[in-house]
């Protein structure tokens, strides 16, 4: 997740839910032997989504909402047509008597939309173009068993999830796909971005005053490309991304997060009022696909997520020939100062641990980021780097911990390196790393601004800057 440097500031809503009336529909005469959930986009008397789960028998008889408060009660139905209303607990849970064949309930997307700004997860966008989270409407078991198979199908207007469907509309999932059900995107023009390796698709929820969609599509482009730089080949074949317009907002991206659905998937918030070159000058959604290049940390990791992305971000827009490479350097050391500022007297692991988000959990990070690619490539002579830890993780699966990284470091590396480079950070003064570091690799901040000097580790930085060929990216 990111935050915009305007300090774009994304509420947290509380969300009305209707209970949807009616008898469900007739069911297949044949027992597809799958969780059925068939979702209706209606428009009146509110936009919503009209969502019916047809249950297989052993089914479990825990469900629950990942994200709870937007739905207040579900509408069970018994094989004999007896309705029943169950209420959903403060937690999310649903728990369902016996011989339950059929739910139905209506999330709202109008009641959390429009009165209060724009929302990543509740509904957001504009008019019949809506962006809402999956985990926020979609009810789910409260265990995911492996053997469970899910079909889904959308009706009433284009969707854009997470997965791809059939050429008969019908997405085939397993249970555990809707534990992180990632974002949705429902009406709204589509564009794609088509990379070498990967297809972004894209859908569009709203529209801009100064730029077209083929212009948006652009914009996105360029970021992907300058994953490339980062990592050999794009992270997924395959990823979605929501653009969701804010009226009233001339900058580019005011926020954007990653919701790790499998594949990932991607929603930004944008201002109305962007220009082309506003766009050219963005770094948000850059930040946002560069998280698709470490796994998922589990359980969370966050200081170190946004610190590898954070770093990154400037990094690839250099190598891209996006910024220059000085340009790089200053918003890093930009960037140190400030969480300095807010870190204070406190050490790294009292600002990672006090909740300090937009600033100690990013340049904290940030640093510790670059001091592991700087000691990579120092004992390796300069033939390995923290890139490399990205492309072994990714070899080992979309998801790891923190221990593994650590791990990986030190293969990379070729010899202990990680716990000992951590335990420096943990235990001192945040940044206080941050003198001899820049000083070593010839960044100099001087009365005109960033120079870039020959230094003991000058060529380590020159390396960073330039970073694999464009023969080794592809």
């Amino acid at each position: 997740m990111s935050f915009a440097r305007g300090r774009w500031v994304l509420g947290v809503l509380v969300l009305l839910g209707l209970s949807c009336l009616g008898v469900p529909r007739a069911r297949a005469a044949k027992d597809p032997a799958a969780l059925r959930y068939n979702i209706t986009y209606v428009r009146e008397p509110t936009h919503a989504l009209d969502v019916e789960v047809v249950l297989v028998r052993g089914t479990p008889r825990a469900f629950r909402f990942t994200q709870p408060g937007g739905v207040h009660a579900v509408s069970a139905f018994r094989e004999d047509g007896e309705r029943l209303e169950l209420r959903v607990s403060d937690e999310g849970l649903v728990l369902l008597p016996t011989d339950i064949r059929f739910l139905r309930y209506r999330y709202d997307l109008d009641a959390r939309h429009g009165s209060r700004g724009a929302n990543l997860f509740a509904g957001g966008g504009e008019g019949d173009a809506r962006n809402v989270a999956g985990r926020v409407y979609l009810i789910r078991p409260n265990q995911a068993p492996p053997d469970l198979r899910v079909e889904l199908v959308v009706e009433g207007t284009d969707a854009l999830l997470p997965w791809q469907p059939d050429d008969t509309g019908l997405y085939r999932l397993r249970a555990e796909d809707l534990v992180d059900s990632g974002f949705h995107g429902f009406g709204g023009r589509r564009c794609q971005v088509v990379l070498p390796d990967a297809v972004l698709d894209v859908a569009v929820l709203g529209h801009f005053t100064s730029v077209d969609d083929t212009q948006v599509c652009g914009w996105l482009k360029q970021a992907a490309d300058e994953v490339r730089t980062v990592r050999r080949a794009f992270p997924y074949p395959r990823a979605t991304v929501r653009v969701i317009p804010v009226p009233g907002h001339e900058g580019p991206s005011l926020f954007g997060m990653v919701l790790w659905s499998s594949p990932p998937s991607i929603s930004v918030l944008v201002g109305q009022e962007a220009s082309a070159d506003s766009f050219a000058r963005d770094w948000v959604v850059l930040h946002e696909l560069l998280h698709l290049t470490h796994p998922a940390f589990l359980p969370r990791v966050p200081w170190l997520s946004e610190g590898l992305a954070t770093y990154f971000t400037e990094l690839a827009r250099a190598r891209s020939g996006r910024q220059s490479a000085e340009r790089a350097w200053e918003e890093l050391v930009d960037g140190f100062a400030r969480g300095r500022r807010a870190a204070g007297a406190r050490t790294m692991e009292e600002v990672i641990t006090d909740g300090d988000f937009a600033l100690g959990t990013y340049w904290t990070g940030a640093l510790f980021a670059l001091h592991l690619d700087v000691e990579i490539r120092r004992v390796t002579g300069n033939q390995r780097q923290l890139e490399d830890v990205l492309e072994l993780l990714a070899e080992r699966g979309s998801t790891s911990t923190f221990g593994a990284f650590g791990v990986a470091v030190d293969a990379v590396a070729g010899r202990p390196l990680f716990d000992g480079l951590l335990a420096r950070h943990l235990r001192r003064p945040a940044f206080v790393e941050q003198e001899g570091l820049l000083e070593a690799l010839g960044v100099s901040a001087g009365a005109e601004g960033i120079e870039l000097i020959p230094a003991r580790n000058s060529s380590l930085r020159e390396a960073m800057e330039v970073g694999r060929t464009r023969e080794a990216s592809r």
